[in-house]
């Protein structure tokens, strides 16, 4: 451990808490958006574009603190890509329940039910583990499941392609089917990218 002269800023780790709370909400939402009824889909992605907004000020609120504190908790490097990682997250949720609405599909497929269930979990162990980057323990596990995870959703991206080129649907349905399937996976990557600027902090600090 990395000996430090100077008292550092701990409400970092209270930020990066709120900010991967936020997060387990938006896949919350758009899990429901995903699985839901049409009717229900304006609603909920109105709900997902606020929560994004609210990442927006959450990811801005770190940057400042940041650059107004002398000492922080560790690198300031870490703490930039940390927030920017989360926010990207955030950001492929939106996209994706914004493509939801927009192309007005009636019913998703049960590939696209279980990336979402996919992400609900991913997020679920992301918020968990930002409380504990202030002791970076017992954060191993984290890491591994969420590379799990990435890797079910990269083979289950795969399997669905396929079965779009198949012959079961229409030329544009798979478009708009693939472009929506490829944000949800988008989003699995960006929560391994989350995990692993964990891992890397750790290595570092300890």
């Amino acid at each position: 451990m990395r000996l430090r002269l100077t008292p550092r800023e701990t409400g970092f780790y209270d930020l990066f808490t709120a900010s991967a709370d936020n997060l387990l909400e938006g896949a919350r939402v758009l899990a429901d958006l995903v699985t839901g009824s049409v009717e229900n889909r304006e609603v909920l992605a109105k709900q997902l574009r606020d929560l994004e907004h609210r990442g927006d000020d959450r990811t801005h609120e770190i940057m400042r603190k940041v650059n107004s504190t002398f000492v922080t908790p560790f690198d300031r490097e870490d703490i930039y890509r940390l927030a920017s990682r989360l926010d990207d997250v955030m950001d492929f949720f939106e996209a994706a329940g914004d493509l939801v609405l927009l192309y007005k599909l009636d019913v998703l497929p049960p590939e696209m039910h279980h990336m979402s269930e996919i992400l609900v979990r991913g997020a679920e162990l992301t918020a968990s583990a930002m409380p504990r980057l202030k002791s970076l323990s017992h954060l191993s596990d984290y890491w591994i499941e969420i590379n799990r995870l990435e890797n079910d959703a990269d083979k289950l991206f795969r399997r669905f392609v396929a079965r779009l080129f198949g012959g079961d649907y229409d030329a544009l349905t798979v478009l708009k089917m693939k472009e929506i399937a490829e944000e949800l996976e988008a989003a699995a990557d960006a929560l391994e990218n989350v995990a692993d600027t964990v891992e890397s902090i750790a290595v570092k600090e300890s």
